[in-house]
């Protein structure tokens, strides 16, 4: 039961990585947020992205909050499964 558990909450944490993926690649692209994705993935992952928006401001016009982020979400996935091998 607990390794399936643990798979749920990998599998939503990769999901929600492609999201944050995804709308990088959005923001590359004009009106791309804009669009009706654009929009849906800006009100999913915006909260979670404006959190490391207000520790990192962006350099030269770059934001690294995004990979950041990421990196926040892949060490809680690799905590997750680490204590799921424990139990």
């Amino acid at each position: 039961m607990i390794a399936f558990i643990v798979w749920v909450i990998s599998s939503l944490l990769n999901l929600y990585t492609t999201a944050i993926v995804v709308w990088c690649i959005l923001t590359w692209f004009p009106g791309g947020l804009n669009s009706k994705i654009g929009e849906w993935l800006t009100r999913l992952v915006g909260p979670y992205l404006e959190f490391f928006e207000r520790i990192i401001p962006p350099l030269g016009g770059v934001s690294f909050a995004p990979v950041v982020a990421i990196m926040v979400l892949w060490f809680a996935q690799s905590g997750i499964k680490f204590l799921g091998q424990l139990l």
